[in-house]
């Protein structure tokens, strides 16, 4: 039976990977704001928390502020599965 769980909890990650870690290949992350607006000139920089796949905007309370986090482009996180907070902060 135990085998079972895990071949199952395998399998599970194998399809959906990890919720705390980004698509790597389809997001690049940077340590500044400018970084990141050069990468994506006509997108949206945010900021990304990165254990919680949660973005924030320029203006918010958590924008540049969390311990594990990167600014990236709005259309990649997005893409890599990464939400807006939804309380606005």
């Amino acid at each position: 039976m135990r085998a079972v769980l895990t071949t199952g909890a395998l399998a599970l990650l194998l399809l959906f990977g990890t919720p705390s870690v980004p698509a790597a290949s389809s997001l690049s992350l940077y340590t500044s704001q400018e970084e990141a607006q050069q990468h994506c000139p006509r997108d949206t920089v945010v900021w990304l928390n990165l254990p919680t796949r949660v973005y924030h905007f320029q203006g918010q309370r958590w924008y540049g502020r969390t311990k594990n986090g990167a600014y990236v482009c709005k259309r990649e996180a997005d893409a890599a599965g990464a939400r807006s907070s939804l309380n606005g902060q």
